[in-house]
């Protein structure tokens, strides 16, 4: 009897870069990825979306973006009534290129609330946080919160979606419909 074997990889190895294949994986699903330079350069393009998206009732709570995007873009530092909040722009933990994923937590300014509820889910991300495997992704978080873990880990790929009921489609039935993610060359 032949035996499996353990020990090599599950995987191909990623053919492109780490960020072609996580904005080609991404966009396999769904959502949109949008390259620029730096943070400033995103805030510009995140002001394209407000005005080509028709979006509103928009909320940031973290304050190094809230801090970029000010007197720029029009938003909320609270969550106040989430029936009222269809926007979130946040950051992220780490984007999987493998999967095309976002690696969430609730260790941020965030919290656990600001991925879900929304329709739209605008985030934040430097290609340093682009790992090529989602274990990857753990191993790092595992290193960046030493003995002790976010209380919520959450992998987003692509916007949500369903079919559960009759085998129909339906978008944004356990959270947003729409997920953009603004990739800069430069950490911030």
């Amino acid at each position: 009897m032949v035996r499996p074997d353990f020990s090599s990889a599950i995987y191909h190895a990623p053919s492109k870069k780490l960020t072609d294949s996580f904005q080609a994986n991404l966009e396999l699903v769904g959502g949109t990825v949008i390259r620029v330079k730096n943070l400033s350069k995103a805030v510009a393009e995140l002001k394209k979306l407000v005005i080509s998206e028709k979006l509103g009732n928009i909320v940031c709570l973290e304050p190094v973006l809230q801090e970029a995007l000010k007197s720029q873009v029009d938003f909320q530092s609270s969550m106040g009534d989430l029936q009222h909040v269809d926007v979130g722009i946040t950051s992220c933990e780490f984007l999987v290129a493998h999967l095309g994923s976002i690696l969430v937590s609730s260790a941020g300014s965030s919290g656990r609330r600001m991925n879900v509820f929304q329709e739209t889910h605008l985030i934040v991300a430097h290609k340093s946080q682009v790992v090529s495997y989602l274990d990857d992704a753990l191993i790092e978080l595992e290193k960046k919160y030493p003995n002790r873990l976010p209380s919520s880990i959450t992998n987003i790929t692509g916007p949500s979606r369903t079919a559960d009921i009759e085998k129909t489609l339906v978008m944004g039935m356990h959270g947003p419909k729409k997920l953009f993610v603004l990739l800069t060359d430069e950490p911030f």
